[in-house]
């Protein structure tokens, strides 16, 4: 059984599917940064404030 050039087909497809993945990082890296870093923070806070609840 031959596949002729279908798992050519694929792994293109599959490749422009990544490109377009990671062009979807593009930007302004500082914001970037910055939303990154509040999210950090704020899981930071949660988890000392449960480390606090539970050392009660």
């Amino acid at each position: 059984m031959t596949r002729g050039n279908q798992r050519e087909k694929a792994r293109e497809k599959n490749l422009k599917k990544q490109n377009a993945e990671k062009k979807k990082q593009d930007g302004d890296p500082k914001k970037r940064m910055e939303a990154h870093a509040a999210i950090m923070r704020e899981k930071q806070k949660l988890a000392l404030e449960k480390k606090a609840a539970e050392g009660k």
